[in-house]
């Protein structure tokens, strides 16, 4: 009998455990993770057919795959998994021609459009397409000056007022160097 029941607390404390394994506590941080090589938009704007090689490691950073079959392809890969969250991941590749410069791209990102853009629906120009018109800022309202009696006034006449004192140079320590 004895026997039996350290049995049956020894498995159900066995079983405890091993649920509690699986299960994630709530208010435990879960780090992101984060993989590859980070490749930005402006990285990618940056890029121009007939840059050499040593141009594109210099803006793109050294690839994450160099292909011995596909010498003249450079790839980067970018991943994250936020803390728990789904893993989302980003591809990029370079193509160089036998002169050893940059003959074109293809992934994720494309030169010239914002993906912000392109998730809004809005469509994406190039930087550099003096053609399109830019849009014009909303104007600011003029400043009026402050009214005759205000707290706005006071604080006006105020740093009007102040006079400006010259910060004194410290003299060298040692006048004699040696």
């Amino acid at each position: 009998m004895q026997n039996a029941k350290l049995m049956l607390t020894s498995l159900a404390f066995g079983l405890g455990l091993a649920a509690l394994a699986g299960c994630s506590f709530p208010g435990v941080y879960k780090i992101d993770i984060q993989q590859g090589n980070v490749v930005t938009q402006d990285m990618i704007d940056q890029l121009k057919p007939g840059m050499t090689r040593r141009q594109v490691r210099f803006i793109m950073g050294n690839p994450l795959i160099v292909d011995t079959f596909h010498p003249n392809r450079w790839d980067y890969l970018y991943s994250i998994q936020p803390g728990g969250g789904q893993r989302q991941q980003e591809r990029m590749s370079l193509y160089f021609g036998e002169n050893d410069q940059l003959v074109g791209l293809n992934g994720d990102f494309m030169p010239g459009v914002s993906r912000d853009e392109s998730i809004l629906g809005k469509e994406g120009t190039p930087a550099t397409s003096p053609s399109q018109p830019t849009q014009q800022q909303p104007e600011q309202p003029k400043e009026e000056p402050a009214k005759p009696g205000s707290v706005e006034e006071q604080i006006q006449k105020e740093v009007d007022q102040v006079e400006t004192v010259p910060v004194p140079t410290p003299e060298p320590l040692d006048k004699n160097p040696q």
